[in-house]
């Protein structure tokens, strides 16, 4: 029991059931071996001790009477009778031993079983507590890192929310840049028209003023030809005219 017991402290658990059930099967065995191996024995004993015996009273037999021969016989019959009746008794009290021992094995292998199953409960129970707690554990984790994400996904919405203001900040101020720029190219546009519409004026008044000079100097010079031509007219007139009178006197003569 002690050596069991011990056995049973240096087992596992998984294979106590497997350990005891081979330890009772070659306990079995070993006795069945034993009683075998006994009784072979105690035959080989009582047969070597009666054919002793018997051949000792088969020696004394064959120098006394007959009448003695059957007394002797049935002396030996009586002997085997007190043999048998010894090996039965005997053989009464193995199987009575057998019997104890196999009580004690199956009282033994019942306390074996009920020590498994309660060890087998407890390490049931150990189990469950175990994963009770890992599932604890597990909703714990899960609501952290549920917290956590919900955590993140608002981190990441004020985030957004942030970059999207200041997106919008910057698409409103880019806009504000670009009405600057389109109302600064409006009024330089505006100012080079002015300024185009004054360089043309000044072109055209300084083209009218051209024009005008030219106008004058054109009419001088056409005024100095006519006069010219005029002169050159009454020349040629008065000429012609003395050339005809001296003609005239020429022909006078």
């Amino acid at each position: 029991m002690e050596t069991r017991k011990k056995l049973l402290k240096q087992l596992g658990l998984d294979k106590l059931g497997k350990i005891a059930s081979k330890s009772l099967n070659k306990t079995k065995q070993s006795l069945n071996k034993t009683f075998q191996d006994f009784k072979k024995k105690k035959d080989e004993e009582i047969a070597k001790k009666i054919k002793k015996e018997k051949i000792e009273k088969e020696k004394q037999l064959l120098k006394d009477e007959k009448q003695k021969k059957k007394i002797e016989q049935q002396k030996i019959k009586d002997e085997q009778q007190r043999l048998k009746n010894l090996e039965v008794q005997r053989q009464k009290e193995e199987e009575q031993k057998l019997r104890e021992k196999n009580h004690k094995l199956k009282y033994e292998q019942q306390k074996l079983k009920e020590t498994a199953q309660k060890l087998k409960d407890l390490e049931t129970q150990r189990i469950k507590e175990r994963d009770a707690q890992i599932l604890a554990e597990q909703e714990e984790y899960k609501e952290k890192e549920q917290e956590l994400r919900l955590k993140e996904k608002q981190q990441k919405a004020e985030e957004k929310e942030k970059r999207a203001i200041e997106q919008q900040q910057k698409a409103e101020e880019k806009e504000r840049k670009l009405r600057e720029e389109e109302l600064k190219l409006i009024e330089e546009k505006k100012q080079k028209e002015l300024e185009a519409k004054i360089e043309e004026e000044k072109r055209i008044k300084e083209e009218q003023e051209k024009i005008k000079e030219w106008e004058i100097k054109f009419d001088e010079e056409q005024t100095k030809r006519e006069e010219e031509l005029i002169r050159k007219f009454y020349k040629d007139n008065e000429d012609d005219k003395t050339d005809t009178s001296e003609d005239d006197k020429t022909n006078n003569n």
